[in-house]
C-alpha cells in the first residue's frame, strides 16, 4: 500500500478468505508448546522480548497486522484487523481508521474507538490514567499528537507531520490495542484481549495455557481449542522433546543450524526451515561509564570485531553481515555490500583492524602486562551466552580481560532499562523492519532503550528526517547515511545478523515463519492441526 490517499476494505482480504476450502481444515486439539524462557510479564505494550510475545500475541488484536501467511513483511502485506478499512488525508497528517462493530473484550464489554484513543493516548504519555511500569515504545509515536475518535467505529491519528512508517509499526506485535476499563496492573498477570485465544493461566517458571475464544469476531476463527506452553531451561531437553513429539513447533529462532541437523536426524518428518531473523547481536558500551566514555576506546572495540569468525563459529557461514537495519536480501532497508564494506571495521582485512585497535589500546596505556578488566554482562540464554564467549576471546587480543555476568530475563531487561552496566552482549530483536521501529528506537537521544545511551544531535535530525520523507529512494539514501553515522561513532557495534531455524510437526498446518521479522506470526489463529 502506497502513502497516498487509500483505504483498504475488509471484505476483499475475507472474500478470499472465504472462497477457500473450508473444508481442508479440521477443528478441535491443543497446540503444544514450548518457551525457553520465563516471561517478564504479560503486558505486551511493556515488553520488548519475543519472551512475552510467542505466548501472549494470541490474546490481542491490532488495529492493523501483517499478513501472517505471507513470509515477507512490507507495507504492502498489512492486512485489516479491528480495523475494517483505513485512509490517509491529502496532508497524510491523518490517518483514519473504520473499526469493526460489535467486537467483545474478553470479559464481555463491548470494543469501541474509545479503546483505541485510550491506548494510545497512554503510550503518548497525554492520558491521565497512564500507569506504564515502561513505554518501551513511546518514542515511535512522538509525531502523534492526539487520537480524535467519531463515534464508537472511527479513530483517526493526528500527527504533526508525515509518517510513512507509521501504518508498519501499527502491525507489530507490540501494537495491541488495550481495553480502557483494565488497569495496568491486572494487563501485567492477567491480560484481557480481544484476541482469538482467552487467558487461563500463567504458571511463571512452569507453564501457560490459554483457550479459544468462543465469540471472536473472525468467523471460524481459531481452529485451536487450546495452546499450552510448557517452560524447559535445557536447550538440549527442548529440541528432544520436539523431536520425540511432545511439542508441535519450536520456540522461535532456538533451533541452531547443528541442532536442526540432529532433530532431522531424530524426526525426518518434521519441517524445519532456516531463515533470517532481524535478530542482531550487537555490542552494547555504556557510553557514559568511564573509561568507555572515551570514543576511542569504543573505537578499537569495534575494530576488534572479526565477524566473520562469528559467522563461522555460530551459524556455519549462514549469518548476515549488516548495519543496523537488517542486512540484504531479506532486509528492506539494508546497505548494499559494496556500500557496506566501506564502513569502519566491515572491510576484508581483519588483520589490519585488529592492528589499528592495538594501536590505539597501546596509546591508551593498555597492554598485555597491563589489561583492561571487565565483566560483559549478558542474558542467559544460548544465542546470547554463546556470541559472549566469541567476543570475550576477541577483546583479549586488544588488552581487555573480560568476565562473563549471566543474567535471568527479568533481571537482564532490568538492568538495561536502568543502564545498569557497562559492557553487554546484546541480541536486538527488531519487530518491523522499518527505520522508526529500530534506528528511531534505538539510537534516538530521548529513547527508553537506547541502551547505550548514545547521543548525536545529527543522527538525531538525520533520523527525524528520513522519519518524514514520503519517498522511499531519498529514505533509504538518508538511512545510509545515518548507518555511517552510527558505525563511525560505534553507537552500538553490530556483530552480525543471524539466522535460526524454525520447525514444526507434519500436521501442524497453516504456520509460516517471517523472513524480516520473528515477531508478528505467532498469533496461531489460522493454525490447524491435521490429525
Amino acid at each position: 500500500m502506497s502513502f497516498k490517499l487509500v483505504a483498504c476494505i475488509v471484505a476483499l482480504g475475507f472474500a478470499a478468505m472465504a472462497a477457500s476450502p473450508a473444508s481442508a481444515q479440521k477443528k478441535g486439539g491443543t497446540l503444544r508448546l514450548y518457551h525457553n524462557d520465563n516471561p517478564p510479564s504479560t503486558s505486551l505494550l511493556e515488553e520488548s522480548t519475543i519472551a512475552s510475545v510467542m505466548p501472549f500475541a494470541a490474546v490481542f488484536n491490532n488495529l492493523v497486522v501483517f499478513d501472517p501467511a505471507k513470509v515477507h513483511e512490507s507495507i504492502d502485506t498489512v492486512i485489516p484487523d479491528l480495523a475494517e478499512s483505513w485512509s490517509w488525508d491529502q496532508t497524510n497528517t491523518k490517518l483514519t481508521f473504520k473499526l469493526r462493530h460489535g467486537v467483545k473484550w474478553h470479559d464481555g464489554q463491548p470494543f469501541t474507538a474509545r479503546d483505541v484513543q485510550c491506548t494510545w493516548r497512554m503510550l503518548i504519555g497525554k492520558s491521565e490514567t497512564q500507569d506504564f511500569k515502561r513505554n518501551p515504545r513511546k518514542v515511535w509515536y512522538s509525531k502523534l499528537r492526539d487520537v480524535s475518535i467519531n463515534g464508537d467505529d472511527e479513530a483517526t491519528f493526528e500527527l504533526t507531520e508525515p509518517q510513512p512508517g507509521l501504518l508498519a509499526l501499527l502491525a507489530s506485535a507490540f501494537s495491541v490495542v488495550y481495553p480502557c476499563h483494565v488497569p495496568q496492573q491486572v494487563m501485567r498477570t492477567k491480560p484481557v484481549g480481544t484476541g482469538p485465544f482467552k487467558f487461563v493461566e500463567f504458571r511463571r517458571g512452569d507453564s501457560i495455557r490459554l483457550v479459544r475464544n468462543p465469540d471472536y469476531f473472525k468467523k471460524d476463527r481459531p481452529y485451536l481449542d487450546e495452546i499450552a506452553v510448557r517452560s524447559i531451561d535445557s536447550r538440549a531437553t527442548r529440541m528432544l522433546a520436539f523431536a520425540t513429539g511432545d511439542y508441535d513447533i519450536t520456540f522461535p529462532s532456538d533451533v541452531s543450524i547443528p541442532l536442526m541437523k540432529d532433530v532431522k536426524a531424530r524426526a525426518p518428518n518434521a519441517i524445519c526451515e532456516m531463515t533470517s531473523t532481524n535478530l542482531q547481536i550487537n555490542l552494547l558500551v555504556n557510553h557514559v561509564n568511564p573509561p568507555f566514555d572515551n570514543p576511542d576506546i569504543r573505537k578499537a572495540m569495534s575494530l576488534a570485531l572479526d565477524r566473520k569468525a562469528f559467522n563461522s563459529i555460530l551459524f556455519e557461514g549462514s549469518g548476515r553481515l549488516g548495519g543496523a537495519m537488517q542486512a540484504k536480501p531479506e532486509g528492506e532497508w539494508g546497505m548494499p555490500p559494496e556500500i557496506l564494506s566501506t564502513l569502519m571495521g566491515y572491510g576484508p582485512d581483519t588483520g589490519k583492524n585488529l592492528a589499528e585497535a592495538q594501536a590505539i589500546m597501546q596509546k591508551l596505556g593498555y597492554s598485555d602486562a597491563k589489561p583492561l578488566s571487565i565483566k560483559i554482562q549478558t542474558r542467559n540464554l544460548p544465542t546470547y551466552r554463546d556470541p559472549a564467549v566469541i567476543l570475550a576471546d576477541q577483546l583479549k587480543k586488544i588488552y581487555i580481560t573480560a568476565e562473563l555476568d549471566i543474567l535471568d530475563t527479568p533481571r537482564w531487561y532490568s538492568r538495561l532499562q536502568r543502564k545498569d552496566y557497562t559492557i553487554g552482549l546484546n541480541v536486538t530483536g527488531v519487530s518491523v523492519d522499518d527505520p522508526d521501529g529500530n534506528l528511531v528506537e534505538n539510537y534516538s537521544c530521548n529513547s527508553e532503550r537506547n541502551y547505550t545511551q548514545y547521543c548525536n544531535a545529527e543522527v538525531d535530525k538525520l533520523l527525524a528526517a528520513q522519519s518524514r520523507e514520503v519517498d522511499k529512494d531519498k529514505r533509504r539514501k538518508i538511512v545510509f547515511d545515518i548507518e555511517r553515522l552510527l558505525v563511525d561513532d560505534a553507537a552500538r557495534p553490530v556483530i552480525l545478523h543471524s539466522s535460526a531455524g524454525n520447525c514444526w510437526q507434519p500436521y501442524v498446518k497453516n504456520f509460516h515463519p517471517h523472513d524480516n521479522s520473528q515477531y508478528n506470526n505467532l498469533r496461531f489463529e489460522d493454525v490447524w492441526l491435521d490429525k
